[in-house]
């Protein structure tokens, strides 16, 4: 929380339409001071209007939408003084260079990092001189970090900052965006990635259709829905749903990308009635194994598909 007991983020049954199109339909949530908030949810679930409403991009159609306590339609020169923004997908100027557009960015406010700091700060050295149409799919994204923090913010937006990048590259953002909690900054997200929310977030919110359906900390998240562990194999027609939602210890059975999941409050007993149906079928259940449910069971249990549907 800021040190006035306000959150950076104050959004009360925010509102958006586009035509018959509800892409926000009511959305209440807050963001206090050094968090960082994920928004989790498929494509059209309502998340990057979400934030463009917050970064002042689009006019809500009504709901109370407030950062560091400042409303955003009355005050939006005032806030985006303060907020650093990373959006989905941006157009750089191409022959610019990266010390060029960070140069050009630093220019539009009134108080700006150094460019050789903003440089370093996300590895970007040996690309200073770089034009950013020659640099790779994660030097952009890291550039775009950058570029969101030339003026130093107290918030940073970011829309799914790692969409597109190679593990190593993915890996090397999660640790920028670390640092910058670090340093006490407040950053809004949205990602496609379960284990990226796990991972970077302190509260999550799943969204779908304009509407968070459920928001905490993951383990939160997992613990309202499920005291079971996940007994998974590959899916074989033979053994079907209603067959296996009847195994000893089961609560329920899902079926998602080639993977049959078993929620078991019994685990050996579930394994030892499966692999007795598999016999009387004469089939075997591929790829057995158990873990703990995770956020992704959470977002399947939730919307019944899968977060990149």
């Amino acid at each position: 929380m800021t040190q006035s007991g306000e959150p950076v983020i104050r959004v009360k049954d925010l509102k958006k339409h586009y035509g018959d199109v509800k892409a926000v339909d009511g959305v209440t949530f807050e963001v206090a001071r050094g968090e960082v908030f994920g928004m989790l949810g498929p494509n059209g679930a309502g998340k990057t209007t979400t934030i463009e409403v917050l970064e002042g991009l689009r006019p809500p159609d009504s709901g109370t939408v407030e950062v560091f306590g400042l409303d955003v339609c009355r005050h939006p020169e005032s806030i985006k003084q303060r907020i650093g923004v990373q959006l989905q997908s941006v157009s750089l100027y191409p022959r610019l260079t990266v010390t060029e557009l960070l140069d050009l960015f630093g220019s539009f406010y009134a108080h700006h990092l150094r460019t050789k700091q903003l440089i370093d700060a996300v590895d970007l050295g040996e690309r200073a001189k770089a034009r950013s149409m020659n640099l790779s799919g994660g030097q952009q994204q890291r550039l775009s970090i950058a570029l969101a923090l030339v003026n130093d913010p107290e918030l940073i937006f970011l829309d799914e900052p790692t969409t597109g990048l190679d593990p190593q590259a993915r890996r090397s953002l999660w640790d920028l965006i670390k640092g910058l909690q670090a340093k006490g900054k407040s950053i809004l997200m949205t990602t496609h990635y379960m284990e990226e929310a796990a991972e970077l977030c302190d509260r999550v919110a799943i969204m779908d259709h304009g509407h968070i359906l459920e928001m905490g900390t993951v383990p939160e998240l997992i613990g309202r829905r499920f005291k079971e562990r996940a007994v998974f194999f590959d899916t074989n027609l033979k053994l079907s749903s209603a067959q296996l939602g009847t195994l000893d210890g089961v609560t329920r059975a899902a079926q998602e990308d080639g993977q049959t999941v078993l929620y078991s409050r019994d685990v050996a007993g579930t394994i030892g009635a499966l692999l007795a149906l598999a016999d009387s079928l004469v089939v075997e259940p591929k790829n057995l194994g158990i873990r703990q449910a995770t956020l992704e069971d959470v977002f399947l249990d939730l919307t019944g598909r899968a977060l990149r549907d």
